[in-house]
C-alpha cells in the first residue's frame, strides 16, 4: 500500500522569527484556532472555509491580542466573501463585537453596486480601502494588517491599501451610533465565513508592546 506523504508544518522565516513574530498555524492542525473548525478545515497545508448549505460560521485565535502585525495569505473563489475580525469577544457577531477588515472579490459583477466601505481591505463600515491590487480568483495573496492602537493599516501584495485611523473616521459620529466594538483595546483575531470557499495559510503574528 502506497502511503500518503503528510504535508511539512509551515515554519516562519528566520528573519521574521528574529523580529518577533509566531505561527498561528502551522499548517497542519487547528491547535491556536477555536470556534467553527467543523466547517473550518485544514487541507493541503491551508486553513479552508467550505460552507455547509451555505452556512456561516467564524474561527477564533485561542489568544487575544491588542496590538499587533499580522501577515498571511489568502485565496478567494469567484464572488468570494470573507473577513478578518479585529479585536472581536469570542461568539455573538465578531464583525460588530470588534472590527471587521473585508476579504472579498470585490471584481464580481454581483458587488458592483456596494459602498466604499465594503470592498476588499476596506474597515468594513467605516473607511474604504484602495482597489485595484487583489489577484484573479485561484491566485494567492499576500495582505498584512496591522492594528496599532486606533490606527489601522492594511497592505495588499505590497501596496497600502488603508492606512486609517479610527478616531479620525469616527470623529463627527454621535458617540451612541459607534460601533463599540471598534473601541475594543483587545480580542481575538477571527475568519469570519461569509458562505464562500475561502482559503488562508502563512499565518503569523508579532504583538507589538
Amino acid at each position: 500500500i502506497r502511503e500518503i506523504p503528510r504535508p511539512e508544518p509551515y515554519r516562519i522565516s528566520d528573519e521574521e522569527k528574529a523580529a518577533g513574530f509566531k505561527e498561528l498555524f502551522d499548517g497542519i492542525s487547528l491547535f491556536n484556532w477555536t470556534g467553527n473548525t467543523t466547517d473550518y478545515q485544514v487541507e493541503d497545508g491551508s486553513v479552508v472555509f467550505k460552507p455547509n448549505s451555505g452556512g456561516t460560521g467564524n474561527l477564533y485565535t485561542r489568544e487575544e491580542y491588542g496590538d499587533f502585525i499580522l501577515r498571511f495569505d489568502f485565496q478567494l473563489t469567484p464572488a468570494g466573501n470573507s473577513g478578518i475580525g479585529v479585536r472581536a469577544p469570542l461568539g455573538g457577531d465578531a464583525a460588530y463585537g470588534g472590527m471587521e477588515i473585508q476579504v472579498l472579490d470585490d471584481g464580481a459583477d454581483v458587488y458592483k453596486n456596494l459602498k466604499p466601505y465594503q470592498y476588499h481591505g476596506s474597515l468594513y463600515g467605516y473607511a474604504p480601502a484602495k482597489r485595484g491590487f487583489l489577484k484573479k480568483t485561484g491566485e494567492w495573496n499576500q495582505q498584512e494588517v496591522i492594528a496599532d492602537g486606533s490606527r489601522i493599516k492594511i497592505t495588499l501584495n505590497g501596496e497600502v491599501i488603508l492606512d486609517t485611523d479610527i478616531n479620525e473616521v469616527t470623529k463627527d459620529i454621535p458617540a451612541e451610533k459607534i460601533q463599540k466594538g471598534l473601541l475594543n483595546k483587545n480580542g481575538r483575531i477571527a475568519f469570519l465565513g461569509h458562505g464562500s470557499v475561502v482559503k488562508f495559510r502563512n499565518i503569523r503574528i508579532k504583538e507589538i508592546r
